[in-house]
């Protein structure tokens, strides 16, 4: 089986995360997408992903699943011993109810800031964006607070809980943590109005799958 990513992006970070969750590393082959050249926009990618993001997997039978959570279920269920998403009803609701939360709030909103309120990725890709570049500017910066009221949010959550979705670490602190680790990469840090998160942050920092996640 193959991915299709781009090693050290946010959303690869995450599949690459539950597969050293999984123990699977060894199943899978990396096939490296060029974002700064716009790859992923271009013909031949876009018949494995229209929606021209990464990271996509292709099983051996041909067919392409995108999209984080998809490929997250399928691969926590590939062994029938599921770890990320939740082993029972109220497990799973919780995890797809923060995972969606994380991802609208956290991925959303420090990704649009990057591509329209900064240089993002340089020239190339602008023009994949949206024909009103230079007017979005203030749009992609009022997602930066969607963002922060996320970080406070999961500050609160994590307050009274040892992960996002409960008592076990699952997709969702996988989706938040990536999502700090591109706000990193832009200077936005965890700071001390946020201590739980913080603390958070650090504890999975430790985790095996997230200090050794291949090609990282």
């Amino acid at each position: 089986m193959k991915i299709y990513d781009t090693p050290g992006f946010p959303n690869p970070a995450r599949i690459r995360i539950v597969l050293a969750e999984k123990g699977l590393e060894q199943r899978f082959e990396f096939v490296p997408v060029d974002l700064i050249a716009a790859e992923h926009k271009q013909a031949a990618f876009l018949a494995k992903n229209p929606s021209g993001v990464v990271p996509v997997l292709e099983l051996d039978d041909g067919t392409h699943i995108a999209e984080c959570v998809a490929i997250t279920e399928y691969l926590d269920n590939l062994d029938g011993a599921p770890t990320l998403t939740g082993s029972t009803p109220r497990e799973k609701a919780l995890v797809h109810m923060m995972q969606k939360r994380a991802d609208d709030w956290m991925i959303d909103g420090i990704g649009i800031y990057f591509h329209y309120a900064t240089p993002g990725l340089g020239a190339t890709l602008q023009a994949y964006k949206s024909p009103e570049w230079a007017g979005r500017k203030e749009w992609g910066e009022r997602q930066l607070e969607k963002f922060t009221n996320g970080m406070r949010y999961f500050d609160g959550v994590l307050a009274r809980t040892p992960y996002i979705a409960g008592d076990s670490f699952s997709m969702a602190d996988i989706t938040v943590y990536c999502a700090l680790l591109h706000a990193a990469f832009i200077n936005i840090g965890v700071t001390d109005d946020y201590p739980a998160l913080k603390a958070w942050q650090a504890k999975v920092a430790e985790r095996p799958s997230v200090k050794n996640r291949s090609g990282q």
